[in-house]
């Protein structure tokens, strides 16, 4: 996705050797235009597969996996990062790091929204270490659900997760992949 890479280039951060801050594009203000161009591009990827539910985690991860959803035609599940009072007691609960966060957070999903019969895709705003990821990935294969792939919006292929991912048999299509933040510059792959 080109004009993802160009945006990327404009408008992001380098923090530092492993972190980018894309908060203009993805994690704090969002493009729907950009978002849904995301979204069609994850969903012609992800063509044929017979996809039932896209998932994520709340909540970055929400505007391209609702565009994902939107184009599929497909309901929208997200992991919840916070137990509130409605919250159904009955769920799947795993409790993950966050790299950019810096803490450990419960991830969780209701029963009622994930089951053996669900063909699911798998929406992440960016993958560093995979921890988070693997969390919910451990939830959908608790749930008996079938994950049929993972869309990233940016992998950071320089860190382990998706390499990680990769090399346990799960199917990553990343829509821009950055090899580097050396020297507070990005260079892609």
């Amino acid at each position: 996705m080109d004009i993802l890479k160009q945006r990327i280039l404009e408008q992001a951060s380098v923090l530092s050797t492993d972190v980018l801050r894309l908060d203009s594009i993805i994690n704090h203000q969002v493009d729907p235009a950009l978002t849904m161009e995301m979204g069609h591009e994850f969903a012609n990827r992800f063509a044929g597969e017979q996809i039932t539910k896209v998932v994520t985690i709340e909540s970055s991860g929400i505007p391209s996996a609702f565009a994902a959803a939107y184009v599929l035609g497909v309901p929208l599940v997200f992991a919840r990062r916070k137990k509130t009072l409605i919250a159904d007691n009955d769920a799947y609960c795993e409790r993950v790091p966050s790299f950019t966060k810096g803490m450990v957070t419960d991830i969780m999903v209701s029963k009622q929204y994930l089951t053996s019969e669900d063909r699911v895709l798998f929406i992440d705003d960016i993958i560093a270490n995979g921890d988070a990821a693997r969390g919910l990935l451990k939830i959908i294969e608790r749930s008996g659900a079938k994950l049929v792939g993972m869309g990233v919006v940016v992998e950071k292929s320089f860190q382990a997760g998706s390499r990680t991912l990769r090399e346990q048999g799960v199917r990553v299509e990343s829509l821009v992949s950055i090899s580097s933040l050396e020297g507070g510059q990005i260079t892609f792959e």
